[in-house]
């Protein structure tokens, strides 16, 4: 994050640079009025005055077009802060997500939108106006030392109230941040479950939690919200009695003879002058908290996520998958889920990995296509270990379909080429014939065009199965790892399921299936038993069966087993 503004730091010294310019220009206002009562007034000289005028005017464009380049450019310094940040966000978001099965990403992409917005809004602007305030107040010392003081004064308690106003709704403005993004945690929840929530009569119990979060949220925002208002309006009540005191006491020096009747007018506008860029700011706060949230949000979320270096690009490998020693704990101290795995793959092999609910297939899969992290042990593909490519380069090698399938917003076609920008339309047709789902998709009224989106409701369990087995299938993969796939298929889809199983063993390439339903290991050539996270049996799928199933004859009955196994 500290590289951030290395890009960024002519912008930003232009912005200051500009800043030193418009501020100086502000005095054209007082120089004129004071020039204008003292000697315009007094020498009744209208040439003087149109000179004095035309000055002004032309100040005042001056002005104009530094002004609105000074936003253009921090405008633009959040657009380049943004542009340099967004992918390696996006990219922590979905590794979190992906290796550590947690959602908070996506509050990282809304704090890289609330600096990008700070930056582009006027009250940075202010901020950096700020610093010219003493300058104004000093320039009030010049008409007298009374009214001088009498402005560093008034500048100090609104500072003052800035500063008491930042202590007291820093905690609420954090509460009522934290409580709103539980609330926005129980929508989405209830509207990715919502088929479920409506079946059971759930709708009015979740209404009423996410109610009760949106009330905490409210009421805090409401306490932060006040305390706020009630310093802007003190600061904003407070600045123009200032600006009136000023005025009076203005007024009581020229009646002493001790100031000009024009450094009265003068005085007053280089008050509000001074005093408004902190009482914009005060007025916008929220804004900069929650900007400054957000850049310390950034800055926690990708030093968690280190920006990984792009590895030396591999050549494709071939269908060998070794796995040696692997053991994996989901977190620091817990029992291992899976410990001291041993096993390798070689080409034209299947090897089902058969075992009860729990007792580790889904973390195996997930160590199988790089998603976990082993405690220990390694897995490689081709002599190389899954970290010594990108996952972008590994999705190539291997196919996965999880136990799981997600459907994205877009169409059938998109979801099956994995959401490509140029996807191939013979791949797409080529992988969907061999899921077997190309026929049902012909038969729906877009056929391959037909739109999807996460809470798709268009394809049946049994569907979207297997067309996240024909997005599995797309790149043409040398390793398949398949995770309970045929969890929601019938006869049919269990049967397509077997062939491409076969198809893929009979041109070389490896399978790696997780199940725990014996009509899924028709076409697997090896078995792996798995009992509390450990290897309790592997080998020759026969051998295996005899073994652990005394009527292995009924066994072979049921699977239907072909001569050639």
């Amino acid at each position: 994050m500290k590289n951030v503004f290395k890009g960024v730091r002519g912008l930003i010294g232009s912005a200051f640079l500009f800043s030193l310019f418009t501020n100086l220009l502000l005095l054209t206002g007082p120089l004129f009025m004071l020039q204008v009562y003292d000697r315009v007034i007094g020498s009744r000289s209208e040439e003087t005055l149109v000179a004095l005028f035309g000055l002004v005017v032309f100040l005042y464009l001056f002005y104009t077009v530094l002004e609105f380049v000074r936003a253009r450019v921090m405008a633009r310094v959040g657009a380049r802060i943004h542009a340099q940040l967004n992918e390696r966000v996006f990219d922590a978001m979905l590794e979190r997500s992906a290796l550590r099965k947690t959602n908070k990403g996506a509050g990282a992409l809304q704090d890289l939108d609330a600096v990008r917005t700070v930056f582009g809004s006027p009250v940075l602007l202010s901020l950096m106006d700020i610093p010219w305030t003493p300058v104004f107040a000093a320039a009030i010392f010049i008409f007298h030392p009374l009214l001088g003081w009498l402005a560093v004064a008034g500048g100090a308690l609104l500072i003052a109230t800035s500063l008491a106003n930042h202590w007291l709704t820093k905690r609420r403005l954090n509460e009522a941040q934290s409580v709103g993004f539980a609330s926005n945690q129980i929508a989405r929840q209830s509207e990715d479950g919502a088929d479920y929530l409506w079946a059971q009569g759930m709708g009015p119990v979740m209404r009423r939690r996410w109610l009760s979060k949106q009330q905490e949220a409210q009421g805090k925002t409401l306490a932060a919200a006040d305390w706020t208002g009630a310093f802007g309006s003190f600061s904003k009540g407070f600045r123009m009695l200032l600006q009136s005191a000023v005025l009076a006491v203005g007024a009581w020096l020229v009646l002493r003879h001790e100031m000009t009747a024009g450094a009265i007018i003068a005085g007053s506008v280089l008050l509000g002058r001074a005093l408004a860029p902190v009482e914009q700011v005060l007025g916008q706060w929220s804004l900069l908290h929650r900007a400054r949230n957000g850049w310390r949000g950034l800055t926690e979320f990708l030093d968690e996520i280190p920006d990984r270096p792009e590895p030396t690009r591999l050549p494709a490998p071939e269908p060998q998958l070794s796995v040696r020693g692997l053991s994996l704990a989901l977190r620091r101290g817990e029992k291992p889920v899976l410990y001291n795995i041993g096993f390798d793959i070689s080409p034209g092999e299947a090897v089902g990995v058969i075992g009860k609910s729990g007792s580790g297939k889904t973390t195996l899969a997930r160590a199988l296509v790089g998603l976990v992290t082993p405690s220990a042990g390694e897995v490689r593909l081709a002599g190389a270990k899954l970290d010594q490519y990108s996952p972008e380069r590994l999705g190539q090698f291997i196919g996965y379909l999880p136990q799981v399938v997600k459907t994205f917003d877009g169409t059938i076609a998109e979801n099956i080429a994995q959401m490509a920008l140029e996807p191939d339309p013979d791949r797409i047709v080529a992988a969907a014939q061999k899921a077997q789902i190309h026929d049902i998709i012909l038969k729906l009224p877009k056929g391959y065009d037909t739109r999807l989106s996460g809470s798709d409701s268009v394809l049946s369990g049994g569907q979207r199965q297997r067309l996240g087995l024909a997005r599995a299938l797309y790149n043409d993969p040398v390793l398949l790892v398949l995770d309970e796939p045929n969890s929601a298929l019938d006869a049919d889809g269990s049967e397509a399921l077997n062939e491409v199983v076969r198809a893929m063993t009979e041109e070389g390439k490896a399978v790696v299936l997780m199940t725990h339903r014996t009509n899924a290991i028709k076409a697997c050539t090896q078995l792996i038993i798995l009992e509390n996270g450990q290897v309790s049996a592997q080998g020759p799928r026969d051998e295996i069966i005899r073994s652990m199933i005394k009527n292995a004859h009924d066994v072979k009955r049921v699977l239907s087993m072909r001569a050639e196994s």
